[in-house]
């Protein structure tokens, strides 16, 4: 595996779950104010949220440098 795919790799895995954190904490806090936490709901948007991630990346990384 070339050095350009492990940076490509490594970058868009770091986006991918900055992205599922930052849906999870969204999510919580959305729920807490209805006074019901449904985890399932959570993990399954946080999840779908990686995932769409990973395939916006395929465009292209900003944090990877081109050759």
């Amino acid at each position: 595996m070339s050095t350009k795919t492990k940076n490509w790799i490594k970058a868009a895995l770091v986006r991918a779950v900055k992205t599922i954190a930052q849906t999870a904490v969204a999510t919580i806090g959305t729920a807490t104010v209805f006074s019901e936490v449904n985890w399932v709901m959570i993990l399954s948007a946080s999840l779908l949220a990686g995932l769409l991630s990973i395939l916006t990346s395929i465009a292209g990384l900003p944090e990877v440098e081109e050759y």
